[in-house]
């Protein structure tokens, strides 16, 4: 094998592609990740804390998930055509930002279609909201920690900081 070849691909074609799929897909997954992770835990919560009922805080949930998909999908898309940055096909940045937009406020809002009949229904679904809510807080740092080679604990306290915020202002929020 010639040297600077690995796998019969050239190390700097490997290398260039590698940095093209982060610019295209991970930078705005992990972009719609981050902000559907922690931008809708301040509604979901507040609506949460304010109805104590799981169904109402659902459906809030559900519109400011699919809300901020599209947002931040579109604001992705029309951010940057890609020419200047060879960040790739907008379109693409902007369905893979907005569906792991959506994809974040989904994940802890979910816990909310239980239905409101169950016993301690809405302590449980709270419950598990925040669980998942630690779940995709951990899964940025360690997407951060792979791709973006930020250390992991300063990843970790980076947004768990900030999630516990908008985490306890939605709370504060909602119990007023």
């Amino acid at each position: 094998m010639a040297a600077g070849m690995e796998g019969g691909i050239a190390l700097n074609d490997a290398a260039e592609r590698h940095r093209a799929f982060v610019l295209r897909y991970v930078q705005p997954g992990l972009a719609g990740l981050i902000d559907g992770s922690v931008s809708t835990l301040a509604p979901i919560f507040a609506a949460a804390f304010a109805t104590q009922a799981n169904g109402p805080t659902f459906l809030v949930g559900l519109a400011a998930s699919i809300g901020a998909g599209i947002s931040m999908g579109l604001t992705e898309a029309l951010s940057d055509d890609g020419q200047v940055t060879g960040r790739g096909d907008p379109r693409m940045r902007g369905l893979v930002c907005g569906a792991m937009t959506a994809l974040g406020g989904l994940g802890h809002t979910l816990p909310y279609a239980i239905p409101d009949s169950w016993p301690n229904a809405f302590w449980l679904a709270t419950s598990l909201a925040i669980l998942v809510v630690a779940v995709e807080l951990v899964a940025i740092a360690a997407i951060r920690t792979r791709y973006m080679a930020t250390p992991f604990g300063r990843a970790a306290l980076q947004v768990l900081v900030g999630g516990a915020l908008v985490l306890v202002t939605g709370m504060l929020i909602g119990s007023a």
